[in-house]
């Protein structure tokens, strides 16, 4: 056997192994034929156990490129140097995974860091947009070399309570991602139709808009593509063009964006730019790149071919969340420019003999006289920018918020599409997951948008990114896990180098993001029960991650803790023992199947990575 007896054992979790089948077949030494057959009718039985490459799902009961991948071109003329007709064929998940970084959670967390801290943190958002490149590197890269997805991979590495609590926390992050695109479009769409729709009218718009966008994806997945690149180049254009019109200084853009510090900088200020990377690196948005780039067809019995899908796959990624950086610094630098230091009554001045003057006057309230400086949000935003430069800035900011909403939402179904597929083994028709989805998400929306006021929504922004926050440790322990681990990925498991990097900002990053979560928590005023309850759930949440620490440990080839009885009994999945006996070995090596002391090297070898670990 080769790599990992462990992995090649494994039929499927709770179940038996094809081990046990050896072991009971190896009475038939008594001769070379008999071995050769025992070898062969085993062969046979290995692969009727193995559905198909990807997952334990029948093909066609997977998510949408289960039956169309895009062919890799590969001629003479393609296969020395650079080739953009490849890069062409890889371009798609990439920009898919880049619209979790502009929707409307993120949109909002840069106007208000613009209007509090003006160009001073641009570098915050810039190395978080790096950090979450490198993080979507990674599991694009176990997606590819793999043949399975984060999420499905967790269901053969993780026993089962801790893969159902990862998959509840990561419905958590969908749902909660969810919440905020509804509140996104129901506000553009109350812009839009100068107060027509209400924003509960528009919240159940959201109902319907996302089953229409569903069905597109039955006309190809390329032209789903090409919908998601359109929705992107609309955010592109109408953000590019608040930036022209409000012509910040360019100076002034470029220091904040390079030089990293922050002078005169208060807590509120601070808060700011920790919500910056709260908002940018979203954790359910690991689970969906390593599903997108399975839509590509790699053969991945060649290292080769391997490589270079992860070479093309990381351009593209780095092309896109440029694109997605470029949209973010845009609103940044917009509500930076004209927002930064007014007041509410400044607003009001400018609003005046305006037709939103009215709606501005109910908007730019406070208690102190309009002496408040601004609290910026997605509505304010769009009165702002009407005032200052005309209506026409107002109805275009709300096409990109819209654009913004929509593009989310779709990425967001099938985020967790591929999350029920992988942790439960388990697929429900596309419908039914967005009508669960939406509705959890839709309910306590709707009731705060026809109770209450826009600055409610607002605040419950706030407390969404603060949610999502407290997810990530779910989804970059495992990628960083899984990628360290030799009897997974083989000669293309993390370097020293890149497990330290990558530890080291993770660590960073969720301690950033806790912070922001306790910020928010103490802003609530949490007192007597509740806050008990904080505290127990606080507690079984640093426990839960502490075994995650120490099963990333084990993958990364602790001995200690890989031979310590509690952690094989608890930690690490029963088939599995992380012992490597060829880590070198690659994808295009044979895999003989022992039958007692006989080998069958002529037997047919399993064809891919995903495979190996299958079995």
């Amino acid at each position: 056997m080769s790599s990992n007896e462990g992995y090649h054992n494994k039929i499927e979790p709770g179940g038996g192994s094809a081990g046990d089948e050896q072991s009971s077949s190896s009475g038939a030494r008594g001769s070379h034929g008999s071995a050769a057959s025992a070898a062969a009718a085993t062969s046979t039985q290995l692969h009727q156990q193995i559905l198909n490459e990807n997952t334990y799902l029948k093909a066609s009961k997977q998510a949408y490129f289960s039956d169309e991948k895009v062919l890799i071109p590969d001629d003479d003329r393609t296969n020395i140097g650079f080739s953009f007709r490849k890069l062409w064929a890889f371009t798609g998940p990439g920009f898919l995974m880049s619209i979790a970084y502009l929707d409307p959670g993120n949109i909002e967390s840069d106007l208000q860091s613009g209007a509090a801290a003006k160009y001073k943190i641009l570098w915050v958002l810039l190395w978080a947009t790096v950090l979450g490149l490198l993080m979507q590197r990674l599991a694009a890269r176990l997606g590819v070399v793999t043949g399975l997805h984060l999420a499905e991979m967790c269901y053969r590495q993780y026993k089962r309570l801790p893969r159902w609590i990862l998959w509840i926390m990561i419905e958590i992050a969908i749902i909660g991602s969810d919440m905020q695109e509804v509140i996104g479009t129901a506000i553009a769409i109350y812009l839009l139709s100068n107060k027509v729709v209400p924003l509960w009218g528009g919240v159940l718009i959201t109902i319907v808009d996302t089953f229409t966008f569903l069905f597109l994806d039955k006309y190809g997945l390329r032209k789903l593509e090409f919908l998601f690149g359109f929705l992107i180049t609309v955010m592109a254009i109408t953000f590019g063009y608040e930036y022209i019109v409000s012509a910040p200084n360019q100076g002034a853009v470029m220091e904040g964006m390079f030089v990293p510090w922050c002078s005169d900088c208060n807590s509120d200020v601070l808060l700011q730019a920790v919500g910056v990377v709260g908002a940018v690196i979203m954790p359910h948005n690991l689970y969906l790149h390593s599903a997108l780039v399975k839509s590509r067809e790699i053969d991945r019995r060649q290292p080769k071919k391997v490589s270079e899908a992860n070479f093309y796959f990381f351009i593209e990624a780095s092309i896109a969340l440029f694109v997605s950086f470029i949209i973010n610094l845009f609103v940044v630098a917009v509500f930076a420019h004209g927002m930064y230091g007014k007041t509410n009554r400044d607003v009001l001045d400018v609003c005046a003999n305006k037709s939103m003057y009215e709606d501005a006057k109910l908007s730019f309230t406070d208690n102190h006289n309009l002496t408040d400086i601004i609290n910026a949000d997605l509505y304010k935003g769009g009165l702002f920018l009407g005032c200052t430069f005309g209506a026409a800035a107002m109805y275009i900011w709300g096409v990109g918020i819209l654009a913004a909403g929509q593009s989310s939402t779709m990425t967001g179904t099938y985020a967790g599409q591929f999350s029920m597929e992988g942790f439960l083994n388990l697929q429900w028709p596309r419908w039914c997951r967005v009508l669960v989805t939406r509705c959890i998400a839709i309910i306590p929306t709707f009731c705060l948008a026809m109770f209450s006021k826009m600055e409610d929504l607002t605040n419950m922004n706030d407390i969404l990114n603060a949610v999502m926050s407290l997810q990530l440790p779910f989804a970059a322990i495992p990628t960083i896990a899984f990628t360290s681990c030799a009897a997974i990925m083989g000669e293309f498991v993390n370097g020293i180098g890149n497990k330290i990097v990558a530890i080291l900002l993770t660590i960073v990053v969720i301690g950033v993001n806790l912070y922001f979560v306790v910020v928010q928590v103490e802003a609530l005023q949490i007192e007597g029960g509740m806050l008990a309850l904080v505290c127990i759930f606080a507690i079984l949440y640093i426990i839960f991650v502490i075994y995650l620490v120490i099963h990333m440990a084990a993958c990364m080839g602790n001995k200690w803790l890989m031979n310590s009885r509690w952690v094989q009994r608890w930690v690490l999945p029963s088939q599995n023992s992380f012992s490597i006996k060829n880590a070198n070995s690659t994808y295009a090596s044979d895999v003989a199947l022992v039958v007692g002391d006989k080998t069958n090297p002529t037997d047919k070898p399993l064809d891919t990575v995903s495979e190996k670990i299958a079995q």
